[in-house]
């Protein structure tokens, strides 16, 4: 037995779906502690980016969020976390790159987002856009990490992505990045995911629709 899926049928779904007119709602995670984080930094240079093409952004501050154990649901931050998931339509996750790979820090916010709360899934569906900053050469490995955490999380990520060699050189003393390739890039990636969400955020339900997990049960 197959889905009944037709292409008359799933272009009807698609033209029926109406679009919704409010900010594509962005949460940024960042995965450094420092108070001279440059993971921080592109993080807010990502979201001013993105207000100024009239999305709402907020951003979580990792600070204070305790280590991933499978029990401390109802620490403060948790619940923060957790909210800011359900209310997002699309993240933006910026590691800096430490022995090859993404932070601890990066890593234990995603572990405290869960692929479900009760009914609810608070990632499925979501967009998602991946950085990272270096203190050296460019590298990609901690966007390639947090690729397969976005697949895993059910997100679509988009292609675009950044990574900033030499981060400490990029970046003016009032926290804004300076006029480079690096932040044109940052651009090319917030304008691709500000795009995509438009496209996909009223078509998660059609998108992410499983045959396993919806076919009738055999009599």
């Amino acid at each position: 037995m197959l889905p009944d899926h037709t292409l008359q049928t799933s272009l009807q779904k698609i033209k029926q779906t109406k679009l919704s007119e409010h900010p594509p709602k962005v949460l940024i995670l960042y995965g450094s502690l420092r108070p001279e984080s440059y993971s921080k930094k592109a993080a807010l240079e990502a979201g001013r980016i993105l207000e100024s093409f009239g999305a709402e952004v907020k951003v979580y501050d990792p600070e204070g969020l305790p280590v991933f154990d499978r029990q401390t649901y109802d620490h403060h931050k948790v619940k923060e976390l957790h909210e800011l998931a359900l209310w997002s339509e699309a993240m933006v996750w910026c590691s800096p790159e430490i022995h090859g790979n993404m932070t601890s820090v990066i890593k234990n916010q995603i572990d405290w987002i869960p692929l479900s709360l009760g009914s609810v899934r608070p990632t499925q569906g979501r967009t998602l856009a991946v950085m990272q900053v270096s203190g050296g050469s460019q590298s990609f490995n901690a966007v390639n990490s947090l690729r397969v955490l976005g697949r895993w999380m059910r997100m679509f990520t988009i292609p675009n992505q950044s990574s900033i060699a030499m981060a400490w050189k990029e970046f003016n003393d009032d926290g804004t990045m300076k006029p480079s390739s690096y932040r044109d890039r940052i651009v090319d990636v917030m304008e691709e995911l500000f795009h995509m969400t438009l496209m996909l955020r009223d078509h998660t339900e059609f998108l992410t629709h499983r045959y396993s997990e919806n076919k009738p049960e055999e009599s």
